[in-house]
């Protein structure tokens, strides 16, 4: 069962994400030259972090793609690809689309820094879930589900080597 949404709450998680947008440390490539940023593989995110999208994580809890498919969740900063009718998976055009989608919602290197892990992680833990229209998704940096996404963000390539 899929909560009905709440305007008020909806705004509410926007200002949150905005404010926290805004007012976080600056990205590791705005530190300077020396920093190097790592980057986003898009076959480890595919292989690897979209799945968990698709995923039943919890009995209580919606599939994140069920709230986040871009018909339900209209022009929001987490607007997943329609699947295929029939399918459980996305085509490789769609999951490119994903990439570049979740891609704006993290900040390559810092997990802490990432909107895509922060929202649905339990506040008592660093995250801000407790705006998150989808609740506590990940109780603690711990969850495997959570440590994937983490890996991804810090550059972590398919077949298990990461960016310097």
């Amino acid at each position: 069962m899929v909560p009905n949404v709440r305007p008020k709450r909806i705004l509410g998680s926007v200002l949150v994400a905005s404010a926290v947008a805004l007012y976080a440390p600056a990205p590791i490539a705005a530190q300077g030259p020396s920093a190097a940023r790592p980057s986003l593989d898009y076959e480890f995110f595919k292989t690897q972090v979209e799945p968990i999208f698709a995923k039943k994580r919890w009995p209580d809890h919606a599939r994140c793609y069920v709230c986040h498919e871009v018909s339900r969740h209209g022009a929001g900063p987490l607007s997943l690809e329609r699947m295929p009718a029939g399918t459980n998976a996305w085509t490789e055009e769609q999951s490119r689309a994903n990439f570049q989608t979740v891609s704006k919602l993290v900040t390559p290197g810092n997990p802490l820094q990432s909107l895509l892990l922060l929202m649905p992680l339990a506040p008592e833990v660093g995250g801000l879930a407790d705006t998150h229209q989808g609740g506590r998704q990940f109780a603690s940096q711990d969850d495997p589900d959570w440590k994937i996404f983490a890996a991804w963000v810090r550059g972590q390539k398919a077949g298990g080597a990461s960016t310097p």
